[in-house]
């Protein structure tokens, strides 16, 4: 099994930034993709960011130039540098990872909250 910890979330100004991180662990086999993804309060989870084993990203348009994911192989850590936050960011953020023994994996989430 793939367990995903996720950290960095929190409560920030209008126009901020905060850096989250998802550490996988466990049996880490052929990791296709991994990915952040948010619910806001009533809303569907949607898709923030992807990034692929070679590194290729896709981003969500509303955050686009706005967020950055990266990803450190050696320390199996993704990361989604966000910046210039706005109250509409305000999610909780999710982890995912999809490997092919595996299929998809979700952390428990971590908490972002832009104030205005």
């Amino acid at each position: 099994q793939v367990q995903l910890e996720e950290s960095g979330g929190g409560l920030v100004h209008s126009g901020g930034s905060l850096r989250l991180s998802c550490a996988a662990s466990g049996s880490i086999f052929s990791i296709n993709y991994m990915a952040w993804y948010r619910q806001a309060p009533g809303k569907q989870r949607e898709l923030v960011a992807t990034i692929t084993n070679a590194g290729g990203t896709n981003y969500a348009g509303s955050i686009k130039g706005r967020f950055f994911i990266s990803r450190d192989n050696a320390k199996n850590t993704v990361y989604l540098q966000m910046n210039s936050l706005k109250p509409e960011d305000t999610a909780v953020y999710y982890c995912y990872l999809n490997s092919d023994r595996y299929g998809g994996t979700w952390g428990q989430g971590t908490q972002v909250t832009v104030s205005s």
